[in-house]
């Protein structure tokens, strides 16, 4: 399975990004399709993920500024990120999990202060 994901970019702190990430493939009933982001020197870590379902989940950093969904199509999903922080500045990677996990090539997220 291929993630492409895009949408990245640079912003000054504050403002806002919206994320997308396109599976080659729909998702299955027991998968669930997120983010996950590392900066420099940190380990990677979940953003944000969805279920088929529709289960969501964030982590607490960005509870109330990023919102996850998912598109009409069942390969798609985005973040949108507002009130963005120095601190969000990261490679943000696209990840689909189930039985087995892919990940996309990630898309750099720089918030200026």
């Amino acid at each position: 399975v291929q993630l492409q994901a895009s949408g990245g970019g640079l912003v000054q702190a504050g403002g806002s990004l919206r994320l997308s990430c396109e599976a080659s493939r729909n998702m299955y009933t027991t998968e669930v399709m997120g983010w996950y982001r590392q900066a420099p020197g940190k380990e990677r870590e979940r953003v944000a993920d969805i279920s088929t379902q529709g289960r969501i989940r964030y982590a607490d950093s960005v509870k109330g500024r990023f919102t996850i969904s998912r598109g009409n199509a069942k390969n798609t999903v985005f973040l949108q990120m507002s009130g963005l922080k120095s601190e969000d500045t990261g490679r943000y990677y696209c990840n689909l999990r189930g039985g087995r996990e892919f990940w996309g090539q990630g898309t750099q997220v720089t918030v200026s202060s």
